[in-house]
């Protein structure tokens, strides 16, 4: 199966700064492929080269196999990749509708009597909203009155709907509490079920381990291997993740027991 995105011995440089060391992993349509790291791991320098934020020092992206070089977030948005920050990119006071349709909003009539068309926007935010397992009592009602969760689902629906075939999600589970997280992986599990490619950056093991099919593993900007859920456990990866050969030395050098 061809990679709907993929990421070629990937460089960024910030002066002498080195951000990202020949980074490469891809991702495959209808797969959860999970990017963990500490922080300082260099996964949110990664997360803008995805999204058009930066351009790579090195390396390359492709597109179902082609190369593309993103020039801004748009060029990502326009090739199918839709990222989801922490912040989400809405806003509180306005309705659950006017946010799934932000900057994309639809319109009737013509000229002078060109208006929003608040009836189609309900209705498709209602509906896309069901099909991801949230019924909304009102799409007129502030975004702000959802819970955590449910802004994560709705930021997930907004991208299936606008034909995403990539959904990069930034941290999507740090501000939540349990049943609000298992919530929102089970609207990753939906998007994954669609053919939608997900790239779930985290450094919650806990969170990504059950729904991920594949785990890249970053440590100080540098690729520390790629596996499928039957290679490694999850005490593998939290002991990568920690420093392992780091955490080694550090015991044998100074004699402590862990």
């Amino acid at each position: 199966m061809v990679p709907v995105i993929e990421l070629v011995k990937v460089r960024k440089t910030f002066g002498s700064v080195v951000a990202l060391q020949g980074v490469s992993f891809d991702v495959c349509p209808g797969e959860v492929h999970c990017l963990l790291g500490d922080n300082g791991a260099g996964k949110s320098t990664l997360i803008k080269v995805l999204s058009g934020v930066h351009q790579p020092t090195d390396g390359s992206i492709r597109i179902n196999g082609q190369d593309v070089l993103f020039k801004s977030p748009r060029d990502a948005y326009q090739a199918g990749v839709a990222t989801v920050f922490q912040d989400l990119a809405m806003l509180p006071l306005m309705s659950i509708s006017r946010n799934f349709f932000l900057g994309r909003e639809p319109t009737k009539g013509s000229g002078l009597f060109r208006r929003f068309d608040a009836k189609f926007a309900d209705e498709v935010t209602r509906n896309e909203m069901v099909k991801i397992g949230i019924d909304i009592r009102d799409p007129d009602q502030a975004v702000g009155t959802l819970s955590g969760g449910e802004r994560q689902g709705l930021a997930i629906a907004r991208a299936t709907y606008f034909g995403a075939k990539v959904l990069i999600l930034d941290e999507p589970t740090s501000a939540l509490g349990v049943h609000q997280a298992s919530m929102v992986l089970k609207y990753i599990a939906k998007a994954r079920n669609d053919g939608i490619g997900v790239v779930f950056i985290t450094h919650n093991i806990n969170h990504a381990y059950p729904i991920g099919d594949r785990f890249t593993l970053l440590n100080r900007g540098t690729n520390h291997g790629t596996y499928k859920k039957t290679d490694i456990s999850r005490e593998e990866i939290l002991r990568v993740m920690a420093g392992g050969e780091d955490l080694d030395t550090l015991v044998e050098t100074a004699g402590v027991v862990v």
